[in-house]
């Protein structure tokens, strides 16, 4: 056990009143972040779980912030029954291991699974306060959408970004910034998404901001554990369009159209995002695992960047000069991939 384990083993001792070891500590799945997650069972069996969140790398504040606000909305988010906010410790509700994703086992599944969340997300939308939220503005999304070049580009493949970029950057920011604005997640995700008694309850929620209705939305259909085709994506954004037009997120005038083309264009912006979050993580971090995620993101990438045609110079750069230097880094590195530096 590490020092700031033990120190977590004795903080929840004390708030407990229990002798040290009655508190043994089970490590229990973490995340890309600096957090780390414990399972404490209490002497009358009570089950719960310690987040260990260190505050020079993570917001503490906000967790507590968002989980109380949100719980206090009627949304299912954990109880929060201790914390220690400069040491960056939280003893929280334990929800269980049964992760949304281990339920996605055939398409049938799959849909009826991802149609549940949807109907989470949009109880997000309408009923967490998002006025106490930073802004999802155009700085952050530059800086954001800035983690492809540098990291991915420059330090993973070691080749400039293409004539195209700027102007796509910029109509990413734009698509952002112009649509109605709500709390957003910001990782949506049937990672994020724990089922217990038959419910869908929210966690890693401490990055939420103000932003654009569709990330969510595109969070969870261009995540980690899917690959929809073109009907699937156009069936759920539909009917996510049709809801949001009946509950007033949306306008009565608002065009289905036009709304999918916003959607891809924000699932551009989180592919783009997520591939340099990933270079980042396995460069600096030494976590290169998080590289043999790359060919599943440059699908859902390629796949947005399909549905619009005004960026059809950045797709074929994609094609011609991105696909065959990522491959040739993921075979010099070892990493099978099934991706052809042929693609077209």
């Amino acid at each position: 056990m590490n020092q700031r384990a033990e120190t977590l083993q004795r903080w929840i001792a004390q708030q407990h009143d229990l002798p040290l070891g009655d508190c043994r500590l089970e490590q229990v799945a973490g995340d890309a972040s600096f957090r780390q997650y414990y399972r404490l069972h209490l002497p009358d069996g009570t089950p719960r779980v310690l987040m260990d969140a260190p505050p020079e790398h993570e917001n503490n504040q906000a967790f507590v912030a968002i989980a109380r606000d949100w719980r206090a909305a009627g949304l299912p988010m954990p109880t929060l029954y201790a914390m220690d906010l400069a040491a960056g410790f939280v003893e929280l509700e334990d929800l269980g291991d049964d992760v949304m994703h281990h339920h996605l086992t055939t398409e049938a599944a799959a849909s009826a699974w991802f149609e549940r969340a949807l109907q989470l997300l949009e109880r997000v939308q309408r009923l967490a306060p998002s006025s106490t939220l930073p802004a999802y503005d155009r700085a952050l999304l530059a800086r954001e959408l800035d983690l492809f070049p540098d990291w991915c580009l420059s330090r993973l493949l070691e080749i400039p970004a293409p004539p195209a970029w700027p102007m796509l950057r910029e109509a990413l920011i734009d698509n952002a910034i112009t649509q109605p604005q709500v709390a957003v997640h910001r990782d949506f995700d049937a990672m994020n998404l724990m089922v217990r008694d038959d419910t869908l309850w929210l966690i890693d929620f401490q990055d939420a901001v103000q932003g654009p209705l569709s990330y969510d939305l595109v969070s969870l259909l261009r995540g980690r554990y899917r690959l929809w085709s073109r009907e699937c994506m156009d069936a759920f954004i539909g009917t996510f369009h049709q809801r949001a037009q009946a509950d007033g997120r949306l306008p009565a005038d608002s065009d289905v159209a036009t709304f999918v083309c916003q959607a891809e264009a924000m699932g551009v912006q989180r592919s783009l995002k997520v591939l340099g979050i990933f270079c980042r993580l396995a460069l600096r971090d030494a976590k290169p695992r998080y590289l043999e995620r790359l060919p599943h993101f440059l699908a859902h990438l390629r796949q947005g960047l399909a549905a619009l045609p005004a960026h059809g110079e950045f797709l074929t750069w994609i094609d011609t000069a991105f696909i065959p230097a990522l491959c040739r880094e993921l075979d010099r590195r070892g990493i099978a991939h099934s991706l052809q530096a042929s693609a077209s």
